[in-house]
């Protein structure tokens, strides 16, 4: 879905900066202006953000409702940020604390980047949800909870041995109890639907009852409706009539005396078409805009495995610009069709997450001493072994590195939000068809799955990637003989030149055994090894990347160093901080290899380095092999984003240490 914003970007902080005094806090966040209600209205308040949390077993849909809403708030001009949380299990045990999922919107009408800290809107859909999120949800905030499922049987299953509906645990929260089974099961009579079919659209009542709470458009979701069940309109109309009936409960009970209004980010965005993007279909789109930017056709070999399927499914959908998807039997499969086809001048991608990896990892070397362009996309997840398919983690980083036998360098890119994920990957491509290498590209989970506004480039800001196949020989024997030399090198780049095979006279070998410099023969010398290993390290050494930039507005002491998906809490942190005077910079990573030239001297310019990370201190660890700099860990790995508020308490420590 698209909107267009015509405003300037805005100057506008995140909006988890402490609220200010002169302003009326509701339910945590910020209310400038109020509508008074006439008689028989409502009134309309107005929040510059919200935060909303639908939760549920993991067959309620929430993770629908919750897109569906994100869309819609999208298509309004708010500026957005997602959490999807959810089970591995495909059908977890119903009504069970981990069977619990969950989807977060944080939106508002200025800038922001991340999902937030806190819902100040939890809707529970049983006591399983209630139990595992109320943790989460601050005094004052609204819980809608659908209290057809508050039965004795549900709610022992949680370890509930009281209603908390009615034992005065709740009343800390504004708790809105609304039969959210009955009333759908009521409102879809006329279809003549069994209990069970009818009960499956008590979802779509709760996103109804909330898209009034919080004006949101309605249209979109209508015709999603009927788009998704075009093959049975009976449960199309069934659907959209308990969306319609949650809305108009909204509008007619009571018990909702206020309804909400976030106007949209107007200053926030450059002019621009506009649409929602989650960071696996960016990165989906990008593969495809940088196979057109090169000219060639896209090949991606893929074994599926969460959270990196997505791109499999998107890419498939795609044949019209050239692109071929093939699922192979395993990884190993997937990354040999890969390599193969960039060996026969596509572009190569294959696709995993952590596990995966470790399976490619002999074809990547081999994809090394070939020296051919491929992508490996690794959608990070928590480890290891299968560890958590679902939940977030950036610890793939040294595997990435080092993940192989012999001295086998890999170029390293990660993008630092859903929507970066798009040119990540065009950047990722051309460092691969520059230097004929392969290149890592590590997103995670959390970028995976997340959603956020994304501007819609124009075809002539795109770079132009294209590159020249060898088309006849390249080198002139001592007795004047023009030969192909496969490894003879571009002088600038270190890259040998790319032969399509079945191009006359371009005949070479291939295979994992030690090649001869230049002429690509199959060698044991000592001396031709340590060649060749050098020059393969020294042009991945040698990739153009930008300098490192560094936000320091005021001079600090204390730098924070970020890489991937930590941008959004960093930032936010360092937002709030500098807003209460503490002066602190901060950098942020997205060439991990080779670091950015001038990475040294920046980190020499600071007294701290305060280094946050969703594992155990990965870059930290060669942050300081190769500067010597006392850079000090910040860690995480609960499956979980950083929260800004929790890393601004941190980068206070460091400040006053």
């Amino acid at each position: 879905m698209t909107s267009q914003v015509s405003s300037p970007a805005g100057q506008a902080d995140e909006a988890d900066d402490a609220d200010q005094a002169s302003e009326t806090v509701l339910g945590g966040q910020r209310a400038p202006r109020s509508e008074k209600a006439g008689v028989g209205e409502k009134e309309i308040r107005r929040l510059d953000r919200v935060i909303i949390r639908f939760a549920g077993d993991s067959g309620d849909g929430m993770q629908l409702t919750g897109d569906r809403f994100t869309s819609e708030t999208a298509s309004f001009g708010n500026d957005l940020s997602t959490l999807p949380n959810f089970p591995a299990e495909i059908r977890a045990p119903a009504g069970t604390l981990p069977g619990v999922s969950s989807f977060q919107l944080h939106f508002a009408d200025h800038d922001i980047l991340t999902p937030g800290d806190a819902p100040n809107v939890l809707v529970a859909m049983n006591p399983a949800a209630l139990r595992a999120n109320i943790g989460d949800v601050p005094r004052g905030a609204e819980i809608i909870v659908n209290t057809d499922e508050f039965t004795k049987r549900p709610m022992a299953k949680v370890g509930y041995e009281t209603s908390p509906l009615e034992d005065g645990s709740l009343q800390a929260y504004n708790v809105h109890p609304v039969p959210l089974t009955t009333l759908t099961i009521e409102a879809l009579k006329e279809f003549g639907l069994s209990r069970k079919e009818a009960e499956r659209s008590k979802n779509m009542f709760a996103l109804g009852l909330l898209s009034w709470m919080y004006h949101r458009p309605t249209d979109g979701t209508e015709a999603f409706l009927r788009a998704k069940f075009a093959k049975k309109p009976q449960i199309a109309e069934a659907n959209v009539a308990a969306f319609r009936a949650g809305w108009n409960f909204g509008e007619t009970t009571e018990d909702f005396a206020v309804s909400y209004e976030v106007a949209p980010a107007t200053q926030t965005f450059p002019t621009g078409t506009y649409r929602n993007i989650s960071g696996n279909l960016a990165l989906s789109y990008g593969l495809i805009a940088a196979s057109r930017q090169a000219d060639l056709p896209l090949y991606l070999g893929s074994y599926p495995i969460t959270p990196a399927s997505d791109i499999l499914h998107e890419l498939s959908k795609h044949k019209n610009f050239g692109v071929r998807t093939f699922q192979a039997e395993d990884e190993i499969a997937g990354i040999g069709a890969a390599l193969g086809a960039a060996f026969g001048g596509s572009l190569g991608v294959t696709t995993t997450s952590g596990p995966g990896v470790a399976l490619k990892s002999e074809t990547i070397g081999l994809a090394v001493s070939l020296e051919l362009p491929l992508l490996i996309i690794d959608i990070q997840r928590g480890g290891p072994s299968t560890g958590l398919p679902t939940k977030t983690e950036q610890a793939d980083l040294l595997q990435a590195m080092f993940g192989r036998n012999g001295e086998a360098p890999v170029p390293i890119v990660a993008p630092k939000t859903p929507a970066d994920c798009f040119d990540a990957a065009l950047d990722a491509v051309r460092i691969a068809l520059t230097y004929r290498t392969p290149v890592f590209l590590l997103s995670d989970g959390y970028l995976a799955n997340g959603s956020e506004p994304w501007r819609i480039p124009e075809v002539d800001e795109l770079p132009d990637l294209r590159v020249q196949f060898a088309s006849g020989p390249n080198h002139e024997l001592a007795d004047g003989t023009e030969v192909f030399w496969p490894y003879k090198r571009d002088q600038h780049t270190l890259a040998r030149p790319w032969a399509v095979p079945g191009t006359p006279g371009l005949e070479h070998r291939i295979g994992g055994i030690e090649k001869q410099d230049g002429t690509g023969n199959i060698s044991y010398d000592p001396a031709n090894h340590d060649f060749m290993v050098r020059t393969r390290q020294a042009k991945v050494d040698g990739i153009e990347v930008p300098d490192l930039e560094v936000d320091d507005p005021s001079g600090a002491r204390t730098l924070v160093v970020g890489w991937g998906s930590t941008y959004g809490p960093i930032t936010a942190a360092v937002r709030r901080l500098r807003a209460e005077g503490q002066p602190i910079a901060q950098a942020h990573l997205r060439h991990l290899n080779p670091f950015p030239r001038n990475l040294g001297e920046v980190l020499e310019r600071y007294d701290k380095v305060v280094v946050p990370e969703m594992n155990l201190g990965q870059l930290a660890t060669l942050i300081r092999a190769k500067y010597l700099v006392d850079a000090h860990s910040y860690t995480q790995v609960n499956g979980m984003p950083f929260k800004a508020e929790q890393l601004a308490t941190a980068f206070k420590e460091a400040i006053d240490a």
